[in-house]
């Protein structure tokens, strides 16, 4: 499988990408061809610095950058020699199997759509971000592609959700939940009330609506929002996770009895913190683009970089476009058929 990495993509670029593509192949031998493309003198620096020679890494040079700064769709076109948009045509024309990008997402999200456009039957695509509760993780979608979806993207998500988690995360029959003020079908906006109709209708083990305390309280696989909430509550996760391990840090330290507890907890507390640590889980799919996208954390560090190739790398073996294709046209086929024995009642 072939991989193009965004190198100049993060916080931190270069410095980061290439010492986790190095991690990547090292600890990958499945991956064959790594493109890490963006500034070659940049990239070759870090190559040397880890004394890397690896012949399966393809430097393709790109002259631009897409700064946090910019509007996603016309810095896809205003800076069609930038790292990301370069790194999206290597999948476009066949090159590369997926692209890994921890640059700008609105770029990443842009150039896939117009350089890749969407899979058959797919309107808008959704970020598929994985969190974890204590007896499972659960794909969140949308994590921030599209913030004014309409009813039917929602139910693409939870289409496209489901297959990740039954292939990649290996659920046999994933639990669909739909995010809303309350359990009740009569419960919230216009539009997730049309949402919920919607699922009803469906194959997918749809369980209702589910309000934001049951993510971990009562977890269900595939949580399905717009992409606005979705990417409220990863943020809030991700900061709530870093605060309570800061307030247990200040507290632990306050007597040398605490102290003491604290050591002999400490194999629990790393457990912990690696299981809520972004690093851990890379990067979030693009679902729904006739290709594969891997989102990374904008601060991802090396092990993160190399966890988000490795995302990438589940995606391609696992097919994960074929099937959310092959589901989306089994719904419209069961809803066509269906469509002529509601008009005759």
């Amino acid at each position: 499988m072939k991989i193009a990495l965004d190198a100049m993509g993060g916080d931190f670029g270069a410095p980061n990408t290439v010492p986790g593509a190095v991690m990547a192949l090292r600890e990958y031998p499945h991956i064959s061809k790594l493109f890490l493309v963006g500034d070659t003198p940049q990239i070759e620096a870090e190559l040397k610095k880890l004394g890397c020679n690896d012949r399966k890494i393809d430097i393709v040079h790109a002259t631009q950058v897409v700064d946090m700064s910019d509007k996603a769709w016309s810095a896809v076109r205003r800076k069609k020699d930038s790292s990301v948009s370069r790194a999206v045509d290597l999948v476009k024309y066949g090159e590369a199997d997926a692209i890994v990008s921890a640059g700008h997402t609105g770029a990443a999200v842009a150039a896939s759509m117009i350089k890749l456009r969407t899979l058959p039957g797919v309107d808008r695509p959704g970020i598929a971000a994985i969190l974890p509760t204590e007896t499972n993780v659960f794909v969140l979608v949308d994590a921030g592609a599209n913030i004014d979806a309409r009813p039917e993207h929602l139910l693409q998500y939870a289409i496209m959700g489901s297959v990740y988690s039954r292939h990649v995360l290996h659920y046999t029959n994933p639990t669909v939940g739909l995010i809303s003020l309350g359990e009740e079908d009569v419960k919230g906006t216009e539009k997730t009330k049309e949402v919920f109709q919607m699922l009803k209708k469906t194959s997918l083990n749809f369980v209702g609506n589910i309000e934001g305390r049951h993510l971990f309280e009562d977890p269900v696989e595939v949580v399905v929002c717009d992409g606005f909430v979705g990417n409220v509550i990863l943020k809030t996760c991700e900061s709530i996770a870093v605060a309570i391990f800061q307030w247990l840090k200040h507290e632990l330290v306050r007597s040398p009895m605490r102290r003491i507890g604290a050591l002999l907890a400490k194999d629990a507390f790393t457990t912990i913190k690696d299981k809520t640590n972004y690093e851990e889980y890379g990067g979030s799919p693009l679902l729904g683009v006739n290709g594969i996208c891997i989102i990374a954390h904008g601060a991802s560090t090396p092990l993160a970089v190399k966890n988000a190739l490795r995302v990438a790398a589940e995606s391609i073996e696992q097919q994960v476009n074929p099937h959310i294709v092959e589901e989306v046209r089994r719904y419209h086929e069961t809803t066509a058929s269906l469509a002529p024995a509601a008009a005759l009642r």
